[in-house]
């Protein structure tokens, strides 16, 4: 005679008997292996995709893909499967030379109180490493929706450079109207030049420049570098122009505006929250 707290378990031809609690508990402990399996396999999916992801934006991430999860189990998991990364550095190359006699405008970012797009630009210059030289990448961010909006990668640091990043940014956003705006920089001679100074003035932009030496002034466009940096092109080596151009042109319109989540934009890619903000629909 069987036991009450013994269970005989059909398994194709062989028949077992088990304590009940071991039974439920192996079963649930299956699950739960099954389970950990899957979030694993999910935080490394999105670690591929993103591989300088932090662990808030992974949580992020599998959110919106449907996953519950806490934060602290992902920074766990991330620990455990050794994908926390740190970046590697790279020695800096001056990219702003702000000894010249061009005029120095004021400081108009720093009271700005913002409450749509085409409010605030900002713009930057930084290098970028190839086999055998350096090259130069300009942007420009819509600073309420991080958006990059424009950008230009050249052999020159030159006011071409710079022109053709802030041609790219218009034909972007002219559209929409860019009464108002202000186009934020550093005091580079790149920027201070006649000709663009006179570009911005022409299209009734309002030119605001941050104190010289004073890099947190144009923090927004130094953030946006860093993370082109430490997610994009120290993750590289690239050998040839065409190679760093079609990578970063890669990063910058398909991971950074349109997947990449941001956590002053509520954790949207900046492309998703523009689209909220204007009530349209990306369908």
């Amino acid at each position: 005679m069987i036991s009450q707290r013994q269970i005989p378990i059909n398994r194709g031809c062989s028949s077992l008997n088990i304590n009940r609690r071991t039974y439920y508990y192996s079963l649930k402990r299956s699950s739960t292996d099954q389970s950990d399996k899957s979030t694993r396999s999910s935080i490394h999916d999105i670690a591929l995709e993103f591989s300088k992801y932090g662990y808030r934006r992974i949580t992020k991430e599998m959110h919106r893909r449907g996953q519950l999860i806490n934060h602290k189990k992902v920074l766990r998991i991330m620990r455990e499967e050794n994908i926390l990364c740190k970046p590697k550095k790279k020695y800096r190359i001056a990219t702003t030379d702000s000894n010249h006699n061009y005029p120095v405008y004021p400081n108009l970012a720093k009271d700005a109180v913002l409450t749509g797009i085409n409010q605030l630009w900002v713009a930057d210059i930084t290098y970028v490493h190839l086999l055998h030289e350096c090259v130069y990448l300009a942007v420009i961010i819509d600073v309420f929706s991080r958006k990059c909006i424009g950008w230009e990668l050249s052999r020159r640091i030159d006011a071409e450079l710079v022109l053709n990043a802030l041609d790219t940014a218009i034909k972007a956003r002219v559209h929409i109207g860019i009464d108002g705006l202000i186009h934020h920089s550093d005091q580079g001679v790149q920027y201070a030049c006649n000709e663009y100074v006179d570009r911005l003035k022409e299209l009734g932009i309002q030119i605001s420049m941050s104190k010289k030496g004073n890099p947190y002034d144009n923090a927004f466009a130094e953030s946006f570098m860093k993370t082109l940096k430490v997610e994009e092109v120290y993750l590289k080596e690239y050998r040839t122009f065409d190679e760093a151009y079609n990578n970063i042109k890669q990063f910058i319109e398909v991971v950074y505006n349109n997947k990449r989540l941001h956590s002053s934009i509520g954790y949207l890619p900046p492309v998703e929250f523009e689209a909220k903000v204007l009530n349209i629909s990306l369908s």
